[in-house]
């Protein structure tokens, strides 16, 4: 209940329907409650990743909050977790100095009957590009850099600082 008081969410573990579940229904009280309108709503972030969708939902409630939301990032900042982190408001977005914070492209199986392949194939395209519009948005780089930078083919891992340069982060705690 003290965190609700004080406008404050935590994320930690799988990125999921369940996380997600409970952040968008935290998300929905602040912004149907009738107090406070100045208020600035925080969410912490201790998450290795996981469900891009899930994420996605998540990201899209979050720009539609009539309320500014900070992140701050704690322990693991990772995959699905880093989109959800760089969506923050910008100047509001924290990291602590000894988070693991890690990007990567989007990454899905698909199998059955041809068609189901391709049609798989065509939602893989889509969800990529949204990962690249969210990230372009977040950071204001072009999108060959974020390309080149954010989702390259391997893995890549920032320091609290690299966050900071390429303005994923704004501050480091």
């Amino acid at each position: 209940l003290g965190l609700l008081k004080n406008h404050t969410h935590i994320i930690t573990g799988d990125i999921d329907d369940e996380s997600v579940d409970k952040a968008i229904r935290w998300l929905l009280y602040e912004n149907f409650s009738n107090e406070n309108t100045e208020k600035i709503l925080t969410l912490y972030i201790n998450s290795t990743g996981g469900s891009l969708t899930d994420a996605l939902a998540l990201v899209d409630v979050m720009k539609n909050s009539k309320f500014v939301i900070q992140t701050i990032g704690i322990g693991n900042v990772m995959s699905a977790a880093f989109l959800i982190f760089a969506s923050g408001a910008k100047g509001l977005r924290y990291v602590t100095k000894n988070t693991s914070a890690m990007c990567h492209q989007f990454n899905d199986a698909a199998e059955g009957k041809y068609h189901d392949m391709q049609a798989a194939m065509r939602e893989s395209e889509m969800c990529n590009q949204r990962m690249v519009n969210i990230l372009k948005d977040a950071t204001g780089l072009p999108i060959n850099k974020v390309k080149s930078k954010l989702l390259p083919p391997s893995d890549v891992y920032f320091s609290a600082t690299e966050l900071l340069d390429l303005n994923i982060a704004d501050h480091v705690l």
